[in-house]
This record gives C-alpha cells, structure tokens and sequence, in this order.
C-alpha cells in the first residue's frame, strides 16, 4: 500500500495543482516512481495507490501500472480514492485510516502481510529482505530505520532499540534523542493482527487514524514484537524546496548510492515518446542531463532539462532542474531553481537562486510569452 495522497504544502507552487508523489524528479521520472520500481523490483505483485489531494496526473501516470509490469494475471495496480458510502463520506484522515478505509481492497488479496509505504522518498530498496527480516524475528510490525547524525535525529521520529533491533520506544521529533534510527515511513505489519486493531478502536471509538501517533504507541503499549529493519543506503525526503533541489543536483553528481543505470534494479516510468534532443552548435552542455526531445541553443551547466524543453541562444542556466514542456527565450540567466512544468520563461529574464531557492510554478509565465517557435 503506497500512500500518495499528501498535499505536499512545503513545496509550495509545485504541489498546487498537482499530488506531491506526482511531481518531476531527475528528468525521466516522478517522485512515485521510486517505490513503485521497488515494488516491481521486489517481487511484489498487487500495490494500492492511495490518493486524496489533486490525483488527476498521478492517475493518468499510473494508469493500470504497465510502465512497473503491474498488469498480469495475478498482478495489478489500483487506485484507491476516498469514496461515498451509507455510513457517509471516506474521506482519509491520517496514514493508518487510510488503511483502514480500504480493508475489502486489502482483505480481496487476502495477504498474510501488508507493507505500507510512503509515495514521497527518493531510494532503492528490497523490500523482500525487509520482509525476510520480519519473518525471522517473529515480528508483528517491522519499521525500516536509517541512521542519521545525531545533530539532526530531533527532526524525525526516532525508534529506540535494544541489542537484538527489538524497538522499545518510539520519540517523535525529541528535543533530546537516545539515538539515531530515523524511521523511513516504511512498515511491515501481519496483516490479520492490524486489521484487528483497526477495527477495534474504530468499533470503541478510539483514534488510531495515524501510524505514528497512534498505532506504533498502541503496539509498543501492548508488548506486540515490534523490529527495526536498519537501511544503510541512499534515501531522501524530497518534501521540501530545497530538499528536493539537493536530491536532483545530486543526482547529477552521482553523489548518492542511487545507481540507475543498474539492469538488475530498474527504476521505471510512464514515459511518452519524443523526438530527439536537438544541440545547436553555438550551445554549451556540461555536467548535465538532457532528455529527450529538448532543443538546446544556450549554455547549460550542471543542471537537469526534462522533456520537450525549450531553450533559446543567449540563455544559461546553472545548477537548476527544468520541468517537462518548459520553454525558456534568448538571453534568460537561471540559477539555483525549479522551473515547473509547461512554465514559460520570456526573453532577458533573470532567476537568480543563489541566496535562497527559486521556484516558478506549473504553466506559470515569466516575462512576456512569446510565441512557439
């Protein structure tokens, strides 16, 4: 289960019109795309999407989960939006309710386990080990943890372990953390015995409608066995500007044990045919990633053009991640920005980043728009 109905609010202009997993990540790709190609890659066969906020794009870009090889006879992606019902509207109220509110979607597949997953992270990761794990120490709620410097633990939900991983207590942002195991948002529970939870406390009328504040309490409270898996690679929460700036720059860098070249662990995509890139002589590309379709006459230096963008003579961008359908003039500077989907960015324009990250939103017109060339 991939919850992917966040509004996604501290990315600001991105995720206006648009849910947070469906935004564009390193050219090729949406931020969901990550754990659904962990899913495939995993050996997982059924996967529900989760959405609430603004699911039009997110949607169309999964449709019926083809692009993940989620198609098949006994495999499938599905959609799961809030809906009306006699006892009124479903709409989700936290992560766990969400769960909660598609128990005859879960209970179709009639799974012995159910791993919940956020659809915002950029990383790779074998969930079949996680699982594995789970098994061996006869677990009934598995959480994956990553270190993190201890400077910087009071910002996440920190699992406190003991000797053998067995999480003893769960500190949300402390002021003061005992360690450094960040929980990822990433969790193995046994089916049968969350389902029992869940309907229990909706049935007494008490909140467990978030997996952080209230089920990870109640489980600890009741003595279940609940397990830390520790993750040692590559993850990021990319749900914040400049957190997802970073992730793309380092993208660029391979500053990151992301390896998406790897055939034996592909990060896939829904992506539309295009034309091929077309680069002027009089242009200058360095240290960037240009994907198909895009027509290049100014300088770029490392920065990321998505698909069918657009940038004139004259122009240089720098260290900035260009969106699909972008079209930039002649003359235009750009640095240290996010440049949103189909934005138009008129002649002599200047998008200086330097002291704090810029952003134009989706379609948004900067400049005078000029005509497609």
């Amino acid at each position: 289960m991939i919850l992917a109905g966040g509004q996604g609010t501290r990315l600001g202009k991105l995720t206006k019109s648009i849910a947070k997993p469906a935004v564009q990540f390193g050219g090729r790709y949406r931020i969901i795309d990550f754990a659904l190609s962990n899913c495939a890659n995993s050996g997982i066969k059924n996967v529900g999407v989760v959405t609430q906020y603004e699911p039009l794009a997110l949607n169309a870009h999964i449709a019926n989960g083809s692009s993940w090889g989620l198609d098949g006879i006994d495999s499938g992606a599905s959609i799961l939006q809030p809906y009306s019902a006699t006892e009124g509207n479903k709409w989700f109220e936290g992560t766990s309710h969400a769960i909660y509110q598609n128990i005859g979607y879960i209970d179709s597949i009639n799974p012995e386990y159910v791993l919940v997953l956020s659809g915002d992270h950029i990383y790779q990761m074998d969930y079949d080990e996680m699982l594995q794990n789970h098994i061996e120490k006869n677990a009934s709620l598995s959480v994956a943890v990553i270190p993190v410097p201890m400077e910087e633990a009071s910002r996440f939900g920190i699992m406190n372990t003991d000797e053998n991983g067995r999480i003893i207590e769960f500190e949300e942002k402390p002021e003061h953390p005992k360690s450094n195991n960040a929980s990822m948002g990433i969790y193995i529970f046994n089916w049968a015995r969350l389902r029992e939870v869940l309907s229990n406390a909706d049935a007494k009328g008490v909140d467990m409608s978030d997996f952080g504040n209230n089920v990870i309490p109640h489980y600890l409270e009741s003595g279940e066995n609940v397990y830390s898996y520790r993750f040692e690679g590559y993850w990021k929460d990319v749900g914040t500007i400049d957190s997802l700036w970073e992730a793309n720059m380092e993208f660029i860098d391979l500053d990151n044990s992301l390896n998406i070249r790897d055939k034996s662990w592909k990060t896939y995509s829904r992506n539309l045919i295009s034309p091929p890139n077309f680069i002027t002589k009089e242009a200058s590309v360095k240290n960037s990633l240009i994907v198909d379709g895009c027509f290049v006459a100014g300088n770029i230096n490392h920065s990321i053009l998505s698909t069918n963008v657009q940038v004139k003579e004259g122009t240089t961008i720098e260290d900035s991640f260009i969106m699909t359908g972008v079209k930039i003039g002649k003359n235009v500077t750009i640095k240290k920005a996010i440049i949103g989907e189909n934005a138009v960015i008129g002649d002599n324009a200047v998008i200086d980043g330097t002291k704090e990250i810029q952003v134009v939103g989706y379609s948004e017109v900067i400049g005078e728009k000029r005509d497609e060339e």
